[in-house]
Formats: C-alpha cells, structure tokens, sequence
C-alpha cells in the first residue's frame, strides 16, 4: 500500500492495527471495536489541529487503552471487573514493529459460529472500516436491519471464547470462501462507491488489493485467492480512464485504452494464467477470465463477446447469482443483439428488485433496439434509484440526450 496522504488515509490503515493490539491484550472483540472507534474519532478530530504523533499506531493504542480501561472501572462494572482493570497499565505497550493484525481479524471475524450474513458484514466494519450505511448498501438491506446484524456478530464472537490468532491449517479452508467474499465487497465498493459525490474510493479498492496480496502470500495454494487477485489487478488496471478531467463517469466503451495501466494487466494475466491451469475454476476466476478478455481487446467492439457471453453463462450456472445474469444480458446484447440480451432480463425484477443497475442495463440495451423513449424512461427511473452522483450524472445526461433525439 502506498503512503498514507492524509490523516482519514492513515487511520483507515491503522484501524485493523489498533483493533488487533486491543483484542489480543484486553480479549474482549465487542469492548475494543467500541474503543478503536472513538480513538479514531477522537484522533480524526485532533491530529488535524495539533499535528499528528510521532508514533500514531502508539498514540491510538493508548487513547483505546484509556477508554477501556475507564469503562471496566465503572461503578456498573467495578463487582466484576475491578480486579482485572487494576493489572491494566494505561500506557501499554506498542505492538511488535512490522506486526499487522489484519489477516488475524479476518478469520476472526470470519468464525465458524457465525453465518456468512453475519461475518462478512463484521469484517467489513471492523477491518474494511466500511460504514454500516456502506454495507448495508452492498447487501441490499436497510441500515437498521445491518446494525442489528453486526451486533449480534460481535456478541458470537466474544461468546465463542476464540483466542486471538490464525486458525489451525486444517481449519483455514472452510472460512477462505467468507474471507475472499469479504475482500470481494470491500474492492466493489472502493472501485464504484454506493453513495456520495465521487465515482470510487480509492482507499477502499487499494485496501482491498493489500489484502488480498496478504491473503495470496499466506495461501498461495488457494486457488480463489489467486483468482480473486487477478480479478481485482484486472479491474483496477481500467480505473484510470473511469473518469474524465471532471470526475465525470467514462463508460468502458468510451474509455482511452491507452490510459488503462499495462503493469496491473500483465500481473493479472500471470497470476490466472497460472492459476487456471490447476484446473478448479471457481467464480472468482471466471469473473477473471471475462476481466482479462476485456482488458485484451484492442477496442470495446472488437472485444470477444462470445466468450464473455459463454463466461457468464458458466458463472450465473455456479454461483446462480442474478448480478451475473444481469452481466450475461448485456454481453448476449453485443454477441447476439439487444432483443437477446433483453430476453434475457425477463424475472429479474423479483430477484434484483429495483436496483438501478437492472434499469441502467435495461435502458442500455433499449437504446441500442432503437426504442429511445422507452429507454430515456430507463435511464430516468435508474438515476433516480442510485445515491453515488457520477453514477447519477450519467444515467441523467443519457436520459436527457435521448429525450431529445439527440
């Protein structure tokens, strides 16, 4: 990961850090999540002003350590806790130089006792440092429906008793698919944001790939890892030429090729070029594969659409997601023909509901049937439905254009 340029950057780096130091010497994963938040809180409001700590890791250890340490020694809580709070010392020690807590926090979070729809929402809170808003946006739930989630996930975890520390070898593999999972939203969100006023967050999709670079380094003999690797290097290659000098959203079939980072693409096609000869495919490396047909074509018209198409019938058949249907409807539209690709969107509705992107990809494929009017009311309603602005800006400045025949 690159140097931190600001202090929102450093915190966001630091906070699966402070968490780890906590957890491991206070044992209590609920207690320290509550206490890394307000010390990065407290933090974020006074680095700014009195300048940032010589050791800002320490610094915030300490700040979390107070905080603890006050709320054990509450009138509430003295029965009970007085005797351990007095072994504490508030100035406790910094962790070991070079020591990162984020792949212990993973699979921490990621505990068998906890279902997919609670781990991975708690990963991405406590390690991604995604807001609840954010991941309730990812998974298509109210933000009280994913507050109640994440409480209960931090309740499981400190009833499980789980030590602080990587899993046991022959234990890994069966949270590796949460894991990834986790890893896959945090890229998503960072690569084209669910809300606000830019079309991606950087600091996000590049935390990400550090973590999937560690996971990779910790496991190279999982397949997955190396797929969801190459997926994102693949992905993130493009991401210089998704906005134009404003910010504005540049469609891939816009986009000038030649800005797409060449380094990221060769890295990628090593890493599934290796890793597709092991022959396990799973969805990972399919969403690879159609990346990499992408990132080859010498322009969008001459891409291999039947292949995409062919990619995505195989990744809708193994993970039955309707996103990936979603993605195979507009790849049938250049393979095949709009009328194809809009056969195709038929019952999405009640699987995807009113998700923008089915509108979005909708109006797309009735513009390119010659049906502008039908398609301008697409864009419209499609505009309407997302909270990230370029998204929105685009989706509008479409919706006008056709409007007006133009």
């Amino acid at each position: 990961m690159t140097t931190p340029s600001t202090t929102e950057d450093l915190l966001r780096e630091l906070a699966p850090q402070v968490l780890g130091a906590l957890v491991r010497r206070y044992r209590n994963f609920a207690d320290a999540e509550d206490a890394a938040q307000e010390a990065l809180i407290a933090a974020a409001a006074a680095w700014p002003r009195d300048g940032q700590p010589d050791n800002p890791l320490g610094w915030l250890i300490r700040a979390a350590s107070r905080r603890l340490a006050n709320a054990y020694r509450s009138e509430e809580a003295r029965r009970r806790r007085e005797q351990l709070a007095a072994s504490w010392s508030v100035a406790s020690p910094d962790p070991a130089p070079g020591r990162d807590d984020t792949l212990i926090l993973m699979f921490m979070c990621c505990h068998p006792s906890l279902s997919p729809a609670l781990a991975i929402p708690l990963t991405l809170r406590a390690v991604g440092g995604l807001t609840t808003r954010e991941i309730a946006a990812a998974f298509l739930v109210p933000e009280s429906t994913m507050a109640q989630r994440i409480s209960r996930a931090k309740a499981k975890i400190q009833a499980s008793g789980q030590p602080f520390a990587l899993p046991a070898h022959d234990d890994r593999p069966e949270r590796f698919a949460q894991v990834l999972h986790v890893v896959y939203l945090l890229f998503n969100e960072g690569y084209t944001t669910s809300s606000g006023p830019d079309l991606a967050r950087t600091d996000l999709s590049g935390e990400a790939i550090r973590l999937a670079r560690a996971i990779h380094a910790a496991a190279p003999e999982e397949p997955e890892a190396v797929g969801l690797l190459a997926l994102m290097l693949l992905t993130e290659a493009r991401r210089p030429a998704r906005s134009g000098p404003d910010g504005e959203l540049v469609p891939l079939a816009e986009q000038d090729r030649g800005r797409w980072d060449r380094g990221l693409i060769v890295e990628g096609l090593g890493l599934l070029t290796e890793v597709l000869r092991r022959g396990q495919v799973g969805e990972y490396q399919l969403q690879a594969s159609i990346a990499a047909v992408h990132d080859q074509a010498p322009d969008h018209n001459r891409t291999d659409w039947p292949q995409i198409l062919t990619l995505y019938g195989a990744l809708e058949a193994m993970t039955q997601n309707p996103m990936a249907r979603l993605n195979r409807a507009a790849a049938a539209a250049m393979a095949q023909g709009p009328d194809a690709g809009l056969a195709l969107l038929d019952g999405l509705d009640q699987r995807l509901g009113d998700h923008h992107r089915l509108h979005a990809v909708r109006a797309h494929l009735l513009e390119q049937a010659g049906d502008q009017a039908a398609a301008a009311a697409e864009f419209r309603t499609a505009a309407a439905l997302t909270k990230n602005l370029r998204e929105q800006q685009y989706l509008t400045t479409k919706a006008a254009r056709l409007a007006a025949g133009s």
